[in-house]
């Protein structure tokens, strides 16, 4: 099998793996179950009134949603992007796509990422892992990227536990941080990073507002566990015994809210990582985030259908409103500025 094979079979493993196994972490959440809403019995809102628009990427949305990076490269991959893109446009979500490295290395499979004209008016991102910029990658490669997507932005995922287990992953992290860096300066479109279920700490969130970062997408523990997806690929028995070992590591996804609003960072946030409805994108919103991402919780509805997927947004839309409703929040920003969400048992 070729590299190409690879890459194409790596992205269909993924797929079937995350539809059918258990790959969440052990013994760690996301956090949001220990914090609880105030309610409020006179809310002092019409619900009908509840407004959840926003903007992103300068462009107005109608939700505060992303669709987390998750999938390209493969004929299934383009399907569940083409869904996604069309429930997108329809609902005001943003989307974010899956890694383009596979574009970059097969052009033929180009197309699986290309779902602009699916989607004209979102806010779209283009992804790639910020590890590849150690291992052949750079400005040029990440403008394939960019405008085959016909992106707003670029994230950069960093996902160094992930390719430690993974067969054929690359683990040269060293050095990173300053490529990043210089990408930020010659890049002519905005950069956001993201990790894929570890989690970001406040540090490392403002050193990367610091040096030009637009966006940070936290991605944090509670949810797909990456380790456990490439644990069940892997042939290894020292690499699955080590995925086992690191199942329960990481920043669950609140924690990561509250340290970077502690440390006072002032870019876009994201809150992904184990989301799995929009109650509890409502309390990351009220902990600090700009918007709420979701990944593997719709994977079963984009493969289904354009029409699911639909069904779903519109009822994690209400569920949103639901939980503003409760505690007489009419706009996102006065949710994101409330004093009626507490920890539990404090």
């Amino acid at each position: 099998m070729n590299q190409r094979d690879d890459v194409n079979k790596r992205k269909a493993d993924h797929i079937q793996i995350c539809l059918n196994d258990d790959v969440n972490g052990r013994g760690i959440t996301t956090g949001f179950e220990q914090f609880s809403f105030i309610h409020q019995a006179l809310p002092e809102v019409d619900f009908t009134d509840i407004n959840v628009e926003t903007s992103f990427l300068e462009k107005k949305v109608a939700t505060p949603f992303l669709i987390s990076s998750m999938t390209g490269g493969t004929e299934k991959a383009m399907t569940i992007n083409q869904n996604l893109a069309i429930a997108a446009e329809e609902k005001g979500w943003s989307f974010a796509v899956g890694s383009g490295r596979a574009a970059v290395e097969d052009p033929e499979r180009a197309y699986t990422f290309q779902v602009r004209k699916y989607a004209p008016s979102i806010p779209i991102i283009a992804n790639v892992g910020a590890v590849q910029l150690n291992y052949g990658f750079g400005v040029d490669e990440c403008k394939k990227i960019v405008d085959l997507v016909e992106a707003d932005a670029l994230v950069l995922h960093l996902n160094s536990l992930q390719e430690l287990i993974q067969p054929e992953g690359n683990t040269n992290f060293r050095g990173l941080f300053q490529k990043i860096e210089e990408l930020c300066q010659s890049f002519h479109l905005p950069i956001g990073v993201k990790e894929v279920g570890w989690g970001i700490n406040g540090k490392l969130a403002g050193r990367l507002f610091d040096i030009g970062i637009t966006f940070i997408d936290v991605a944090g523990a509670g949810g797909t566990n990456w380790s456990q997806v490439e644990k069940l690929r892997s042939t290894d028995p020292l690499k699955r015994a080590v995925a086992e070992a690191i199942s329960g590591l990481g920043i669950p996804t609140s924690e990561c809210l509250l340290d970077i609003k502690q440390n006072e960072s002032t870019g876009t946030l994201i809150a992904s990582g184990g989301l799995n409805n929009g109650v509890e994108a409502a309390k990351a919103i009220a902990l600090g985030a700009d918007l709420a991402g979701f990944g593997r919780s719709i994977l079963a509805e984009a493969v289904t259908s354009e029409k699911a997927l639909i069904d779903r947004f519109t009822q994690t839309e209400y569920e949103l409103k639901a939980a503003m409703f409760s505690i007489g929040a009419a706009s996102l920003n006065e949710l994101k500025n409330t004093s009626s969400i507490k920890r539990v048992g404090s």
